[in-house]
């Protein structure tokens, strides 16, 4: 183990000498690994509590953190972070950990035998074997690449232990470099509202002018509502830019919320802020998680869900590894005059890329002021530095689709479907960058799971249009279903199977054993490129998917099914492919913020036989849910909603329209004369969903209308509040819309139909 010592100590002196970060590679049987980890942390000069173990036992004296912890490391630094990759390795984990390795330090990695480690199946495998695949469908390409990356890299030693010999020694003899922060691009605005000593503080340009972002939220003290965007890779001192200015506002008497996922994330910003507050000599309290000074201001930690309750105690609000959040719990945030949200590019940290993707529209859509900045320059380590190179090639970290003049001319008629075999993309590395690319970019959940998912998952493929061998649109594609009948059973008894998300909810929760039995392949991702939007391309994949898969050779499905959160704008995409509406869930999407709807295509009888019943049983339940788990549904996705249940023949998934007489009186005398709603508004709830359902041709009602027919019709809230939503002078002018919204839909199914107490009431009351 002399060697192995002897190594790790000349690969951390190298790192620090560069301020860069090196990799070692322990490669063979476990117990040599840990042998040779402790004889490696024996020679080196840190102290134990900078070393941090990832894995599934405390082996060491050192901190230990299981694998699916690992985004407690998230806005922390070690000086040496090892990896037990022997149970099987996470993607996601090892995206989070690397960012945590400060200049100088070291990652280690502990693995099986390189050659046999593809080979191997562990925890994270288990979890690609979704029935009806076993464990040994699950292939090793993902390992393989990681393999591959491993020793083509530079900065990355490997020893062989099993041999017994270093294969690499990682050592890259850099030139020397000078480290030294030029002081003129760190010197304190002229016209700063923050002390000098908050810009002094700064290692970077970048920094200082993150750092002088922040004072536009003082601006929220005169009236204005203002928010601050910070976006950096890991490593760039966002999180210490935030610290700073949250030690300012509090050397000023301003009462300052710090929020993220876990308070280790938040660490560093309150390092920071204790610091500079002693520096200004206004320091009376200085702790991990609250800061206080004599001018009676404070930087305090709260979790995000106690947080969001005190946004209206507090004059500021951070939110640090903001894109580890929900991007409902986001939007919450919103409510503070002054907030700052901190977030990494390419981390794919917790919810991925909810931030940028989903959270930054809601952003702009609100009154907020907002001030963005990214940081580039890096701080904890040198640029160029190899570690954080390797794990972006290893991870795709950033992938990008082609570039925009490559795809710009792209048209339904001048694309390739092409089948994007997992052998292809291990293969052609430009091709796998752009695929995955188009997937980070275009959704806001893509993450490193998702790669190794890409290729080494059995129930997973892809499919994509070409436009001059460039990616311009992908689909990612689930087998679902086809499950056998004890499989179905257990579903339906309450147990949990793994994939299989439309069969599950159907069978489980719907309560139908029997919808697990059709062959399905569900769209899991589908993705433009944004340089070749509204032409029509997405919709062609579609269709291109569907011929391939409504054949009858082995391959072909009973039904095409999609889930995701419901907007208006993405229902309507999916009803005008063939796709129509059999569930809502009724909680919102911790990541999306929004209810999730699940829709299916028939491409079979069998198929046809499962949309049917469900789209017919979802719409006779749909009214209930709106006066109780869906009554705060936005009243335009409902309206999607409902148009996007009925089946392609007419009104086929309607519920029969009973209505008595009596019932046909008391709406009737809403709509002509002095009736109420409020009565009886069961026989209004059935014309208002037939209504939608069927979107008759000859009723014409407005948005406002409609809005108005679910907000008070379907989901029952009260008259102020739905005259002060839509804007009607007041609750009674509310009132009289809504039986001028009803008319048109008794003369529609009531005397049209010729109901005679339809009629009578509306002739009684025309006369």
């Amino acid at each position: 183990m002399d060697d192995v010592a002897d190594l790790a100590a000349a690969l951390a002196a190298e790192a620090r000498d560069a301020n860069e970060r090196r990799a070692l590679v322990l490669a063979g049987d476990r117990e040599r690994g840990y042998e040779a980890l402790e004889a490696a942390l024996d020679s080196l000069p840190v102290p134990i509590t900078s070393t941090t173990l990832v894995g599934p036992e405390d082996r060491l004296r050192c901190e230990q953190i299981e694998g699916v912890h690992a985004s407690e490391l998230l806005g922390t630094t070690r000086d040496i972070v090892a990896i037990d990759a022997h149970d099987g390795l996470r993607p996601n984990a090892l995206g989070k950990v690397v960012g945590a390795v400060d200049g100088g330090g070291l990652l280690v990695l502990l693995t099986p035998p390189l050659e046999e480690w593809p080979d191997r199946r562990g925890s994270f495998d288990e979890s690609l074997a979704v029935p009806p695949f076993a464990l040994e469908d699950v292939s090793g390409r993902f390992r393989r690449r990681l393999v591959d990356t491993l020793r083509d890299h530079r900065g990355v030693a490997i020893v062989d232990l099993e041999a017994g010999r270093i294969a690499d020694d990682g050592l890259t003899d850099p030139a020397p470099r000078f480290s030294e922060v030029d002081a003129d691009a760190v010197d304190p605005p002229s016209d700063r509202r923050f002390p000098a000593a908050a810009y002094e503080a700064c290692l970077t340009s970048d920094q200082a002018e993150a750092v002088e972002a922040f004072e536009s939220l003082r601006a929220a003290e005169e009236g204005s509502r203002r928010a601050v965007v910070l976006e950096a890779d890991r490593g760039r001192g966002k999180s210490s830019a935030a610290g700073l200015a949250a030690g300012a506002f509090a050397a000023d008497g301003t009462d300052v919320l710090v929020t993220a996922p876990d308070a280790r994330n938040a660490s560093e910003a309150f390092d920071r802020a204790g610091e500079l507050c002693e520096t200004l000599g206004v320091a009376s309290s200085v702790g991990p998680r609250h800061v206080e000074t004599t001018t009676g201001g404070q930087v305090r930690f709260l979790e995000p869900a106690a947080a969001v309750d005190a946004v209206g105690e507090a004059d500021v609000v951070i939110v640090d590894e903001a894109a580890a959040l929900p991007v409902s719990r986001l939007e919450a945030f919103l409510a503070a005059d002054a907030v700052a949200f901190a977030t990494t590019i390419h981390g794919y940290e917790g919810a991925g890329r909810g931030f940028s993707v989903r959270f930054r529209d809601r952003l702009a859509g609100s009154d907020h002021e907002v001030t963005e900045r990214t940081l580039v320059e890096p701080i904890r380590y040198a640029a160029g530095d190899p570690v954080e190179v390797w794990a972006f090639r290893a991870l795709l970290l950033d992938a990008r689709p082609p570039v925009e003049p490559l795809v710009e001319d792209a048209t339904p008629d001048s694309v390739e479907y092409r089948r994007l075999e997992p052998a292809a993309l291990f293969a052609d590395n430009r091709l796998l960058r752009e695929a995955f690319g188009l997937l980070v970019l275009a959704h806001y959940r893509t993450e490193p799971n998702d790669l190794a998912r890409l290729l080494d998952a059995p129930n997973l493929e892809a499919r994509a249009l070409v436009h001059d061998g460039h990616v311009v649109s992908v689909a990612l594609l689930a087998r679902e279903g086809n499950l056998s009948v004890e499989t179905r059973a257990e579903m339906y008894e309450g147990g949990r199977v793994r994939g299989n998300m439309l069969p599950d909810v159907l069978t489980s929760q719907l309560r139908d054993e029997e919808a697990g039995a059709p062959a399905g392949l569900r769209v899991v991702r589908i993705a433009t490129h944004h340089a070749a939007r509204s032409r029509g391309l997405g919709s062609a994949l579609l269709e291109r998917v569907r011929e391939e898969f409504a054949g009858d050779d082995d391959s072909s499905v009973d039904w095409l099914g999609t889930g995701f959160g419901a907007t208006p704008g993405l229902l309507e995409f999916w009803r005008e492919n063939g796709y129509r509406t059999v569930h809502v869930s009724t909680t919102r999407n911790d990541a999306s913020g929004e209810y999730s709807a699940l829709m299916l295509a028939p491409v079979s009888e069998a198929g046809q036989r499962l949309r049917d019943r469900h789209a017919a049983w979802f719409a006779r339940r749909f009214p209930a849910l709106c006066t109780d788990s869906l009554a705060d549904l936005d009243p335009d996705v409902a309206r999607a909603v409902l148009r996007s249940v009925d089946t392609d023949t007419d009104a086929d998934a309607a519920p029969p329209l009973e209505v008595s007489d009596h019932e046909w009186r008391v709406v009737g005398g809403a709509a002509y004369g002095p009736g109420l709603f409020d009565v009886d508004p069961g026989p209004f709830r059935r014309l208002i969903v037939r209504y939608f359902l069927e979107d008759p041709g000859g009723v014409d009602l407005t948005p406002r209308e409609e809005r108005l027919l679910v907000l008070r019709g379907l989901q029952g809230r009260q008259w102020p509040a739905v005259a002060d939503r839509l804007e009607y002078p007041s609750a009674g002018q509310c009132m009289r819309a809504l039986g001028d919204a009803v008319r048109p839909l008794v003369d529609r199914y009531g005397v049209e139909r010729g109901v005679d107490a339809a009629l009578e009431v509306r002739e009684r009351f025309e006369k």
